[in-house]
């Protein structure tokens, strides 16, 4: 480590991290490769070739190369189609063109696992803003998770017995929450219990940070669309931006109605270009996608031996590539970022201040030094100043250099006075 400077004391705890957290890789290269050849087989099932990356301009109409990469990302996570493009703007954005694709005046959405993720609130409109759900008629109720944190079964099944509302909604990471993610074996519970009430509902998940984490994508549990971020997991750290739906095909041309026009639906849109790299993105997540989770357990691994609360845990399982760690106060979750900032390949000489960020209610601070604006794939690190101070980090292109951003993050947070475990 002679290329930065860091604390020796530092670096020793970091010798014992890593001893801790590569017992856990054997897993994660486990569903990385089998992840890895699920894509591949897709690529050659659909008969990818140079030609698919030559894009169009205009309407787009006949982009061979955007249909067929279509067809892949439906093939990959067991969906009968899909919407896999740069026009999207980000993860709310999929997520809000899913929900006004399917919802219609006086429809009921109900997340059973609480409040969803800050920007999400203003779609829905318990949040006011101009065009929400509500606005158009469209209620919204939510299941509160238990104190454990836990979707509650019982709750869900006693609810539809009174009410069955068009859209059971579930968000499968934790936002800036402290409750675990929701493995695909947890996704399937739910889905079974809605599905015994009522086939007719529709089962949406935002699968956003946990594409290619476990063998499964919740449509291949019955989940009827799931809706995710180019810009995370599943670009790979190669697409430039974007986002997708995938799942049953009569909702999906729903949601592609929305996102261009009715009547038009998925027969238009040009790529411009920008094949190439959502095909390679794409090719990439899986592996990119377990570097990541490698970060995570070395984060949750080093920081847990300096003294502070972790989740989740070095040895559980994961469902998304989020690590959070506990930092207790402003000071400390501040000098965090800063470090996560000094290590990244981009803007590292930047200093991370926290800002009052449109969507949210607290100020914000937020390290990333990507090469892909707001890319979460790359590793970034962020959190609202309020109780408990937590800092949620994602990403890494590779895992040596996030190990040595993460390292970095301590050394920070050493020169900050941030009392460690040494």
């Amino acid at each position: 480590m002679s290329f930065f400077d860091i604390d020796e004391r530092i670096l020793k705890v970091g010798e014992r991290a890593t001893e801790l957290a590569t017992k856990y890789f054997e897993r994660i290269d486990k569903i990385t490769e089998y992840n890895q050849n699920k894509v591949l087989k897709a690529f050659i099932d659909n008969n990818v070739t140079e030609a698919s990356f030559g894009g169009s301009t205009g309407y787009g109409y006949g982009d061979r190369g955007r249909d067929t990469l279509e067809s892949v990302f439906a093939d990959i996570v067991g969906a009968e189609d899909a919407i896999f493009r740069h026009n999207f703007v980000s993860g709310t954005h999929t997520i809000c063109t899913a929900l006004f694709g399917v919802l219609r005046p006086n429809d009921t959405m109900l997340c059973v696992t609480g409040e969803p993720y800050d920007t999400l609130l203003s779609t829905i409109g318990v949040r006011e803003a101009s065009g929400s759900l509500k606005e158009f008629g469209i209620n919204y109720e939510q299941i509160d998770l238990d104190e454990n944190g836990d979707i509650q079964l019982k709750e869900i099944s006693n609810y539809l017995d009174k009410k069955i509302p068009k859209v059971v909604y579930i968000q499968r990471s934790r936002g800036y929450t402290l409750r675990p993610s929701l493995s695909i074996e947890k996704i399937k519970s739910v889905i079974d219990v809605v599905k015994s009430k009522d086939e007719n509902i529709i089962v949406m998940v935002d699968n956003c940070y946990g594409e290619f984490t476990q063998k499964k994508e919740p449509t291949e549990v019955g989940a009827d669309l799931i809706m995710g971020s180019l810009i995370k997991n599943a670009g790979g750290g190669i697409a430039p931006t974007g986002g997708y739906i995938a799942g049953r095909a009569d909702l999906v041309e729903k949601c592609a109605c929305r996102l261009t026009a009715p009547g038009i639906g998925k027969e238009v849109g040009s790529t411009l270009g920008h094949l190439r790299e959502l095909y390679m993105g794409l090719f990439n997540a899986p592996h990119v996608t377990g570097e990541a989770l490698k970060a995570a357990v070395f984060a949750s691994s080093l920081f847990s031996l300096l003294g502070f609360d972790v989740t989740p845990t070095v040895q559980e399982e994961r469902a998304d590539i989020i690590q959070t760690v506990i930092l207790k106060s402003a000071e400390g979750l501040c000098a965090f970022c800063r470090g996560i900032q000094a290590g990244a390949p981009v803007d590292a000489y930047v200093t991370p201040e926290p800002w009052d960020m449109p969507g949210y209610d607290d100020k914000v601070i937020m390290a990333a030094g990507a090469f892909t604006n707001g890319a979460s794939i790359e590793l970034s690190a962020d959190g609202p100043l309020r109780e408990p101070f937590a800092a949620w980090m994602q990403g890494g292109l590779n895992y040596h250099s996030a190990k040595t951003g993460i390292l970095l993050a301590a050394q920070k947070m050493l020169e900050s006075g941030i009392d460690l475990k040494l």
